[in-house]
């Protein structure tokens, strides 16, 4: 892919060229580990590189006859890069009519994610045969998830509606979602950003310093002109997904099937409790016993309050 084809180009070709592939050790990879981060590489970034490193070796190990006899000890380096946002109900209401400002195949794509929390290459590759109208379901074709599974869900009425709208007047092989002139959509990062910042969900920041980009300057007060997105990630929204299945209260093993996930450990780290999830379960079960706890507590209090009284009132003399 490029991103491969970029990460040699840039970093790995120039420190390793005009070596031997048997000269290469575990202290030489310590050493490009060590200028990457003083090139202020982040330990994800490092760690993709080095694993087209490995990859490369255990290649030339696993040929016949082998290229390689020893393939070198490559450390990686420990991430911490655990994302734990997610959509809340009010911002989605709000993501979605910016979206729908952006195109329908925005608008839709949206709610897709949100409903069943697909990756962003499914939602890509779908085709309009595998929208079933008549029995408003969605089919994933084994081979074409992350895991070669494939699976179905049944659509929401938001989610039939959209989709209708979007492959109305397209042929079975035409992708579902499409920009105009039927080009289906392959990079939409421009316009995912563009609406994550109209909303309040995500901001423009300096390259450099990492301060918000103030609007309308050409750089930055520290004299950068680079900038970087932060904020909501479109891989957010399959945490949301998942989040909001166990909130409707739906059984662990149906929402692994709708999101794709093949594990419950992988599963569970997608299931985010919020603030808002602890105001919900306090308020049902205030709903389901709140009246009769709430009466014992009042008394409870008051017995308490009737004793202490008693206890520290001034005992007069006979």
């Amino acid at each position: 892919t490029s991103s491969v084809e970029d990460r040699w180009r840039l970093h790995l070709f120039p420190f390793f060229r005009n070596r031997k592939a048997t000269d290469v050790t575990t202290d030489m990879v310590r050493r490009y580990i060590k200028l990457r981060a003083e090139q202020s590489a982040k330990p994800a970034t490092i760690n993709r590189e080095l694993a087209i490193l490995k990859r490369s070796f255990n290649l030339a190990r696993r040929s016949t006859p082998p290229k390689m006899k020893v393939v070198p000890y490559i450390p990686m380096m420990k991430e911490n890069n655990t994302r734990t946002g997610f959509l809340t109900d009010e911002e989605y209401s709000k993501l979605a009519a910016e979206c729908a400002k952006e195109g329908l195949w925005m608008r839709a794509m949206l709610a897709v994610a949100y409903n069943y929390g697909w990756r962003r290459g499914e939602l890509l590759g779908l085709r309009v045969r595998q929208i079933d109208l008549p029995a408003r379901t969605i089919r994933l074709e084994v081979g074409t998830t992350k895991n070669k599974a494939g699976r179905m869900v049944k659509m929401t009425q938001e989610v039939g509606t959209l989709l209708t709208a979007c492959i109305v007047g397209k042929n079975k092989d035409d992708y579902v979602f499409t920009r105009e002139g039927n080009q289906p959509v392959k990079d939409f990062r421009k316009s995912w950003h563009s609406v994550c910042v109209r909303v309040g969900v995500g901001q423009f920041v300096c390259f450099d310093c990492d301060l918000p980009v103030v609007k309308g300057e050409e750089k930055c007060f520290c004299g950068s002109r680079k900038r970087k997105y932060c904020g909501l990630m479109v891989h957010d929204l399959r945490r949301t997904g998942a989040r909001n299945l166990r909130r409707l209260g739906i059984a662990e093993s149906v929402a692994m099937k709708i999101t794709g996930h093949k594990t419950a450990n992988v599963f569970k780290r997608y299931d985010i409790v919020d603030e808002s999830d602890l105001a919900d379960a306090a308020a049902r079960l205030d709903q389901k016993f709140g009246q009769t706890l709430g009466i014992i507590a009042e008394n409870s209090t008051k017995n308490e309050a009737a004793a202490r009284q008693t206890l520290t009132a001034p005992v007069l003399p006979n």
